[in-house]
């Protein structure tokens, strides 16, 4: 079968050069630096041994997620960076599995999941340094493709110069590459990892959610290395998150948080939708209070700067409890009473939320030095992955967060 992927990532403003001709005319020319299609059969695709590659350098990392003592780093539509996390003041990196079109990941019981453009792929895991895949599921994640052209498309790192300051708008749709990015570590069983924030791949009840655009997939994971996919779910458009919290599914749009009861984890049903202005839209959750970050960019369309403090009590009629301004949150993450907020190029902030009506007046701390995109308030460690690199931080007191160590990037982008 083939397919044709439509365009989900990155498109960033590099420079602006103005050039004044010997009549004092001005001239702007815009170089932009995108990702340009290269068409490749699935079939090719398939036909590929994925086997564990040496270590590399990280480029242009995506998500992040953690298992036991290990780290993964998601290099967007390339692979999977895995590190010895064991000691965070000196991670390791062990190794890279090549993953084509690979945007998402989770484990569960020693089994590693990821997506390969419309397939998801298992792998077992259990000896870090013998990966091998255990299942392929084919054409489950068909809605993020058209079949008219009979290809599917990867992307080639390209710069484009033009006068024309609009032309990333014209016949192409972008998603803001930092919505390639749920951390709730206590809650999670012992068999599943975390992933940050921005998650798209969740697991809960023996089972994997995916989200996209507009659906929730459900796959039946209760045997972990025998991944069946059991139906799709109609989730209207916008959809960019998904964070368990016991036996729901909460799920960030750009319009609003959905609320889903997974009770019956086979076919979660909608509980509710708590709706706000147009603006990207993470969330994470306690057993009263749902905490969403909203704010404007580049796939962000009239968005406001701010975090929400939405009252779930009854998850039937949410509503919101209060709002605080922001500069431009993205991530975010709970321990306890402390919120951690990704404030992208703005720094990294931390906060008692105790009393959430009261949220503004107990800022703890403000790393501006710190880009971020997401994180994880992990076991041993805050994860905290920017432009920049990863970097992990002593967060028992989370009024002095203390920098343990680095990964920096071969491959430096700005945050929007």
């Amino acid at each position: 079968m083939k397919y044709f992927i439509l365009p989900k990532s990155i498109l960033l403003l590099l420079t602006v050069m103005v050039f004044f001709s010997c009549q004092d005319e001005l001239t702007t020319t815009y170089t932009y630096r995108t990702m340009l299609p290269v068409y490749l059969e699935m079939s090719d695709i398939r036909a590929r041994v994925i086997s564990t590659e040496p270590a590399k350098p990280l480029d242009n990392p995506g998500k992040i997620y953690i298992y036991k003592d290990y780290l993964f780093i998601n290099e967007p539509t390339k692979g999977i960076h895995i590190l010895n996390n064991s000691n965070p003041s000196n991670p390791t990196n062990l190794s890279f599995i090549p993953i084509a079109g690979n945007i998402d990941m989770a484990v569960n019981g020693d089994i590693l999941y990821a997506d390969n453009y419309v397939d998801l792929l298992a792998f077992d895991i259990s000896n870090i340094n013998d990966i091998k895949l255990v299942k392929r599921v084919e054409d489950v994640f068909t809605h993020m493709y058209r079949h008219d052209t009979g290809e599917v498309i990867t992307f080639k790192d390209t710069v484009i110069t033009s006068d024309n300051p609009m032309w990333h708008r014209e016949g192409t749709w972008f998603m803001d590459a930092s919505m390639s990015f749920s951390s709730n570590f206590s809650a999670a069983s012992k068999s599943y990892g975390v992933g940050g924030s921005m998650a798209r791949f969740t697991l809960s009840s023996g089972h994997l959610y995916a989200v996209d655009e507009s659906t929730l997939r459900v796959f039946n994971v209760e045997n972990a290395d025998d991944p069946n996919f059991v139906k799709p779910i109609d989730l209207g458009w916008g959809i960019e998150t998904i964070f368990p919290f016991e036996d729901k599914l909460f799920i960030g749009s750009n319009v609003g948080m959905h609320i889903y009861d997974a009770s019956t984890p086979s076919s979660p049903t909608r509980m509710s939708v708590y709706e706000h202005v147009q603006a990207c839209d993470p969330v994470v959750v306690n057993s009263e209070y749902a905490f969403v970050t909203l704010r404007n960019g580049n796939a962000c369309w009239n968005g406001v700067n701010e975090l929400q403090v939405i009252n779930i009590k009854d998850p039937y009629r949410p509503y919101m409890m209060e709002q605080y301004p922001m500069q431009n949150p993205h991530g975010l993450g709970l321990a306890g009473d402390f919120l951690f907020i990704a404030e992208g190029s703005y720094g990294l902030k931390s906060f008692n939320v105790s009393d959430v009506l009261a949220i503004d007046q107990n800022q703890l701390e403000f790393l501006t030095d710190q880009k971020s995109v997401d994180l994880i308030p992990g076991p041993k460690s805050l994860i905290v992955i920017g432009p920049d690199g990863v970097c992990q931080f002593d967060y028992s007191k989370p009024s002095q967060l203390k920098k343990l160590s680095c990964i920096q990037v071969s491959n430096p982008v700005n945050v929007y």
